[in-house]
């Protein structure tokens, strides 16, 4: 299964820790980068790194996903801010 660009930048933010890598395996990590990409797909708006609400439901979102697919606690917050920079930085493209 491959990747779309959007997948492969979030999986990139949530396997940049070698914790998780030995915990997950690399299809479960693959599969939570591609539910991330379409969370944060359905909730990002076109200002969302502007307003702080959004940007707060967002992090929600994320830090649930994480949990749900078991990534590891100590990482969480780290992995958090990771993909809210990733999606920042594909804003225009996550907002259309």
């Amino acid at each position: 299964m491959i990747l779309s660009d959007f997948e492969y930048a979030f999986y990139s933010a949530i396997a940049n820790n070698n914790n998780a890598k030995e915990v997950m395996e690399k299809e479960v990590l693959r599969e939570l980068a591609i539910v991330l990409t379409q969370r944060v797909r359905a909730n990002a708006s076109i200002d969302w790194t502007i307003k702080e609400s959004v940007r707060a439901k967002l992090k929600v979102i994320v830090k649930r996903t994480l949990r749900q697919f078991g990534y590891p606690p100590d990482m969480q917050k780290l992995a958090t801010e990771t993909v809210l920079k990733q999606a920042e930085m594909i804003t225009e493209e996550l907002a259309r």
